[in-house]
């Protein structure tokens, strides 16, 4: 699996790079003070391997931490939220 997820702040990721190479990612965007998790991107040959639930427990500590309200159009993320209710309380009012 992956080594470690990093925060790539250039690129608006928090990321991991694969034994090939290749990287899996959570894409994030900011608006104003509320981190909104876009997309979770793993290639396909890596799918099932547990890299996205990796990602998404990295981005969701990260806003924990950080103390940040959260905006998630990503349907996995999502998903996952569902089957980790610990994180509801950072999701921005409202917005679930």
């Amino acid at each position: 699996m992956q080594e470690s997820i990093t925060n790539n702040e250039q690129l608006l990721h928090f990321e991991t790079k694969l034994e090939d190479g290749d990287f899996a990612f959570v894409e994030y965007r900011w608006h104003k003070e509320v981190l909104v998790i876009m997309h979770t991107w793993v290639p396909e040959k890596y799918e099932g391997k547990g890299i996205a639930g990796a990602l998404a427990k990295f981005a969701l500590e990260y806003a924990r931490n950080k103390k940040l309200q959260l905006l998630v159009y990503c349907p996995y993320v999502k998903g996952y939220m569902k089957r980790h209710p610990e994180y509801d309380g950072l999701l921005l009012a409202g917005s679930e």
